[in-house]
C-alpha cells in the first residue's frame, strides 16, 4: 500500500505563503511592465504568474483531483515552458506576444487554481507521490520568484530613463572583510545531497570525491576590485579570455558588467532603486562566466570547481549568515560582506569552473517531471550559493544552478580559488 502524508499543515501554509510572495514581488509594477520581453531569456512577469499556476494545475489538480476542470483550454499551450511530454507550447521568444489573456485574467487564473488546490489539500490525504509533486511545485515557484526579480530588473534597467521599481533609501554597505584565503586540506569528501530533506534530482546521488588541498577567498570579489580589471585593460587583452569568451566580448562590444554605465567620469549602476553611483564595496554582480574566468586569469588564480565550493561552504559557513542578503529582505541588491558573512550563501550566485553534468547514479524521473533538470546537462556551467533574489529557505550548500556561460542577467559574482602554497 502506498504511504500517505495526512494533514500536513506546514506544506499547506508554505503553499499559501509562497504564492502570496510571488504576488508581492509584482505589486510595484505598472500594467505595461507585465508584458515586456526585451530578450529571449527574460520572460514577461505576467508569464511567470501564469506558468507557476499552470504547473500546479497540470501536475497536481489534473492528475490527483477527480473531476477537476481546467481554467482555460489554451493555457496549456501558452504557459507550458519546456515540457515536451505535456504537448505543444508557444515558443519562448513569443512570450512577449501573449498580450491576451490580460493581467487581470491571469490573476483570476491564480485565484481559481489556488482555491481548488487549497480545497484539495484540506479535504484529502496526500499520497507520497502527490506530496512530492506539491513540494517540487513550491520550490519551482520559488525559482520563478528569483527569475521575476531579475527579469523585472532587466526590463526596467533597459528602459531609457531607468525607472525605479521601488522607493527605498540606499543602505551604506560599509567596508568588506579583508580579503583572505580559507584553507581546505586534501582528502576524500562526500558531496551531493544527504538526508531526508527536499532536494532536486540533480543534487543526487551523494558520492565521494578526492580533492587536492586548495584555498578559496573568504568573500566575493567587490565592484572596486573588478574596476581594477577594467582599468588594467582587461576587456581589451585577449590573453585573459577563453576563445569563445573573447569572441563574445568583441561581437557584443562588452566593456563592463551588465547595468554599469560610465557617466561624467564615474561609474554608475542600475539597481531597482534606479541609476545610482556604483557601490565600491558591494560584490560585483551580473557578470558572465567568461568575465569571471577572465578576471581570475588576470589575478593569476582560478574559479573553484563546484565540489571545491561545496566542501569549502560546508566547512567554513554551512549555514547562511544573518547578514546575508536574500529575497525575503526585499532589497534585491547585495551589500558588502560584514559581521562575519563569508557570502557563501545569499548575496550573489558564484560561477564555478565546472560544467553542468549528472552525478554518478543520477536517476532521471520518468514522465514530464523528468524533464525538469536532466535534459539541460550540456553546454552550461554550474553556479552555487544563491543570491539576494533567492529565498532563504530555498538554498542549501548542495543546490546546483546552471546557465550558459554568456548569460549575466542573474545576480552572478566571483569567488576565487588557488592551490595551497
Amino acid at each position: 500500500m502506498e504511504s500517505t502524508i495526512v494533514n500536513d499543515i506546514d506544506i499547506f501554509q508554505r503553499y499559501q505563503q509562497i504564492r502570496k510572495q510571488t504576488e508581492v514581488i509584482c505589486e510595484p509594477l505598472n500594467p505595461e511592465d507585465y508584458v515586456v520581453q526585451p530578450v529571449e531569456q527574460v520572460s514577461p512577469p505576467k508569464w511567470h504568474l501564469a506558468h507557476t499556476t499552470w504547473f500546479f494545475e497540470t501536475f497536481l489538480l489534473n492528475n490527483y483531483k477527480p473531476g477537476y476542470q481546467v481554467f482555460h483550454a489554451d493555457y496549456n499551450y501558452l504557459f507550458n515552458s519546456y515540457y515536451e511530454s505535456i504537448g505543444k507550447r508557444a515558443l519562448r521568444t513569443d512570450r512577449g506576444n501573449i498580450t491576451r489573456p490580460g493581467v487581470e485574467e491571469v490573476k483570476e487564473y491564480r485565484r481559481y487554481v489556488d482555491e481548488h488546490l487549497l480545497n484539495f489539500l484540506s479535504e484529502s490525504s496526500l499520497s507520497a507521490e502527490c506530496y512530492k509533486v506539491l513540494e517540487i511545485g513550491i520550490h519551482h515557484e520559488q525559482q520563478h520568484q528569483e527569475l521575476l526579480v531579475t527579469d523585472i530588473k532587466y526590463i526596467l534597467g533597459h528602459n531609457p530613463v531607468f525607472p525605479a521599481y521601488f522607493d527605498k533609501q540606499p543602505e551604506l554597505s560599509g567596508n568588506p572583510l579583508p580579503l583572505e584565503f580559507l584553507e581546505v586540506p586534501e582528502g576524500i569528501y562526500r558531496v551531493g545531497h544527504q538526508g531526508t530533506g527536499f532536494c532536486f534530482d540533480n543534487e543526487l546521488s551523494c558520492h565521494q570525491i578526492y580533492l587536492d588541498a586548495f584555498r578559496v577567498m573568504n568573500r566575493l570579489i567587490t565592484n572596486s576590485e573588478f574596476q581594477e580589471f577594467i582599468s588594467a585593460g582587461g576587456y581589451q587583452k585577449f590573453q585573459y579570455w577563453l576563445m569563445e569568451g573573447w569572441e563574445w566580448v568583441k561581437s557584443n562590444d562588452i566593456k563592463a558588467p551588465l547595468y554599469w554605465h560610465y557617466i561624467n567620469d564615474d561609474w554608475h549602476a542600475y539597481n531597482l532603486r534606479g541609476l545610482e553611483s556604483l557601490d565600491p564595496n558591494a560584490p560585483v554582480t551580473h557578470i558572465s562566466f567568461y568575465e569571471a574566468d577572465a578576471f581570475a586569469r588576470w589575478k593569476g588564480l582560478r574559479l573553484p570547481t563546484e565540489f571545491e565550493w561545496e566542501v569549502a561552504c560546508k566547512m567554513h559557513q554551512p549555514e547562511a549568515s544573518t547578514a546575508a542578503g536574500f529575497l525575503e529582505d526585499g532589497n534585491f541588491n547585495p551589500g558588502a560582506s560584514r559581521n562575519g558573512n563569508l557570502q557563501f550563501l545569499g548575496d550573489a550566485w558564484e560561477w564555478t569552473g565546472s560544467p553542468y553534468r549528472p552525478y554518478p547514479g543520477f536517476d532521471q524521473t520518468e514522465g514530464a517531471l523528468g524533464e525538469y533538470n536532466g535534459k539541460f546537462m550540456i553546454n552550461q556551467m554550474v553556479l552555487r550559493g544563491g543570491s539576494c533574489a533567492t529565498a532563504r529557505n530555498h538554498i542549501r550548500h548542495t543546490y546546483r544552478n546552471f546557465f550558459h556561460p554568456h548569460l549575466r542577467w542573474q545576480f552572478t559574482g566571483i569567488r576565487l580559488a588557488a592551490p595551497t602554497e
